[in-house]
């Protein structure tokens, strides 16, 4: 059985999760544990990373040294008390900077827990262990990657992806490999699939992560601008006369917007291919086909949003209002009942089976 979070934790959980909490809460009961340890970890090693008053090295270092102690803790169940406890002061150290620049009071709260937080990975079955610790070892290779790869960046000069292949390693590295990891916790505890439907669940479960991502580059382009960074691949925006640059003036939209479409696309086929993952779960786990269903409509409407509004400009901060969302998850849950109503909510392409 898996070891469950304390309360303060789960406080802890709920206040720095944002938006996904309201998919951890509906998570069966079985799975939360696992799944929301993941996100724990997940998003400590992402505040490490985005810790900008402290210099990249710096957060390399400390990213590079959690990496390890995630991999030391799923290596074995238990670590003497000796090691344990200097293990707790190293974090202490290592992590006390990072969480002094912290403005969320939450998030310097998580940074200062770690020692805790751990603890609860070492106390996992050996299977889950191995769960999270491969799902966090690529999440954290991509946030790594990332400070590498925008540290000379700057609102004065933006860097961008390359091409294709980059932007699709990124984002299955930060998101394509959850949907991989939820499939395997999913399976091991809810329910046993055939190898073709594992197979299914596996590939749709990483476009599905990789198709949110997609939806967060999308709706955080001006933000990520600012910063120096550029998701949207150069090679795509040369062949529209454009450098990473433009995009911070205005007048640049009309000859941006066949790009900006074209991976409006993208992330529209990605969550249709999450919406085929839900469907093709079990109908019985209603509470998991809710926690899946909730983030592909949610990113579809966005995506709608996203196609009507000029994305260039940070002044807008085009988002889904929460009434909308209220309806989302209204609407799925009285229409469970009714199977073709409930599977006609999203779109489906031909080319995505169920």
């Amino acid at each position: 059985m898996a070891a469950a979070l304390t309360p303060s934790l789960s406080r802890l959980l709920r206040d720095v999760s944002r938006s996904f909490f309201l998919t951890l809460r509906v998570l069966p009961g079985a799975v939360q544990p696992q799944i929301g340890l993941a996100y724990l970890l997940a998003r400590t090693s992402d505040t490490i990373a985005d810790t900008k008053l402290v210099p990249i090295d710096r957060r390399l270092e400390a990213l590079r040294w959690y990496q390890q102690q995630i991999q030391d803790r799923a290596a074995g169940p238990s670590i003497p008390a000796a090691e344990a406890s200097a293990t707790g002061s190293q974090a202490g150290g290592i992590l006390a900077g990072l969480a002094s620049h912290q403005g969320p009071p939450a998030e310097r709260i998580l940074l200062e827990r770690q020692a805790e937080i751990l603890g609860v990975l070492a106390a996992q079955p050996a299977p889950d262990r191995q769960f999270i610790a491969g799902v966090l070892a690529t999440i954290t290779s991509g946030q790594v990657l990332d400070l590498e790869r925008f540290g000379g960046a700057s609102e004065d000069r933006v860097t961008a992806l390359r091409n294709d292949a980059e932007l699709d390693d990124y984002t299955y590295r930060v998101a394509g490999c959850v949907g991989e990891f939820w499939t395997h916790i999913c399976t091991a505890h809810l329910f046993h699939p055939d190898p073709g439907t594992h197979a299914f669940l596996l590939d749709h479960g990483r476009q599905f992560g990789q198709g949110l991502q997609l939806v967060n580059i999308l709706r955080d382009l001006p933000g990520d601008l600012r910063q120096g960074r550029c998701y949207l691949p150069q090679d795509a925006l040369a062949r529209a006369g454009l450098a990473p640059a433009d995009l911070q003036n205005l007048d640049h939209m009309a000859r941006f917007k066949p790009v900006y479409d074209h991976y409006l696309g993208q992330a529209r086929t990605r969550l249709q291919a999450g919406w085929s993952y839900t469907l093709r779960l079990p109908r019985r786990q209603l509470r998991l086909r809710l926690a899946c269903a909730w983030p592909v409509l949610i990113g579809l409407k966005t995506l709608d949003a996203l196609a009507g509004g000029n994305v260039l400009d940070a002044r807008q901060r085009i988002k889904v209002p929460r009434a909308v969302i209220r309806q989302i998850l209204l609407k799925t849950i009285l229409l469970y009942p009714f199977r073709r109503a409930w599977e006609s909510q999203a779109p489906r392409l031909n080319h995505l089976p169920l």
